[in-house]
């Protein structure tokens, strides 16, 4: 591998001191490394053959936001608490460096959402999530209403704080809090999860990669004027109001993750949670 480019948060690696060492490793080993601050809003090396993120799982998902056009597989170096998602552990990095640069290691493809909002009537411009999907209520804590179809089929109506639509690799995240399923992040498949649902039977629903669901915003109870906010792993946010909409579908584009170790998803997850 010959071009490599390095995304650092700087308020995990201060001075991006963990970043320049990464470099200097790499530039022994004859690659080409540039360094960008995931902080700043600068382009990313859209040539590198990889790009190594520095921080957390979300350096990792702001990471493949940047880079969802051109493909450039990611591998994460943990800085963070938990990262399922940044697989490098700070005394591994000498070894992944070396292997990286020797082009030894395999690619894992994400299944990403793509989602859309109609306002008002009107289709907003689409955007994508590797995570998840967010519907949360906004400012007035109002309980509010979410009638959900699949396919253009009405499935139910339900009321709760919000709804979590989420990909395989996004189980472990939020949906997981909301007691949602863990799902291996290998799995085509759409999630849809209520949080904190006012119902004693409402639970989270498996769709195939092939469905499409559109969740509406009804009117919270007592006929009270409800907001609701989207977000795209916790960015990218919009206001919704009573009659609008939110569309989710498996997006045709994937999140690609560089794999070092062959453990699999299960102990992965074991090692995850245990800490």
């Amino acid at each position: 591998m010959k071009k490599i480019g390095i995304i650092s948060n700087s308020l995990k690696d201060k001075e991006l001191k963990v970043a320049e060492l990464a470099a200097e490793k790499l530039r022994a080993l004859g690659a080409e490394v540039s360094i960008a601050d995931l902080c700043d809003d600068k382009e990313l090396n859209d040539e590198a053959d990889a790009l190594i993120v520095i921080g957390g799982d979300g350096s990792m998902l702001s990471a493949a936001k940047r880079v969802r056009e051109a493909g450039t597989p990611l591998l994460g170096i943990n800085l963070g608490c938990v990262g399922y998602l940044t697989e490098v552990e700070l005394n591994d990095i000498d070894s992944c460096l070396k292997r990286l640069a020797e082009g030894d290691y395999s690619v894992s493809e994400r299944m990403m959402l793509s989602g859309r909002c109609t306002i008002s009537g009107k289709i907003q411009e689409e955007s994508r999530a590797l995570n998840d999907i967010v519907l949360s209520r906004h400012g007035t804590l109002l309980v509010a209403g979410y009638r959900i179809y699949v396919n253009g089929s009405f499935l139910g109506d339900f009321y709760a704080d919000g709804v979590i639509i989420s990909t395989p690799t996004g189980s472990t995240a939020y949906n997981m809090s909301a007691g949602g399923p863990i799902v291996s992040p290998s799995a085509r498949l759409i999630v849809l999860t209520p949080v904190c649902s006012h119902s004693l039977n409402s639970r989270s629903i498996v769709f195939s990669e092939s469905d499409e669901l559109t969740v509406e915003i009804l009117e919270a109870r007592g006929g009270k004027k409800a907001e609701i906010e989207v977000s795209y792993d916790g960015s990218g946010n919009r206001i919704l109001g009573c009659g609008d909409r939110l569309t989710a579908r498996a997006s045709d584009k994937v999140t690609r993750i560089i794999k070092m170790n062959d453990d699999g998803f299960l102990q992965v997850l074991n090692r995850k949670m245990s800490l």
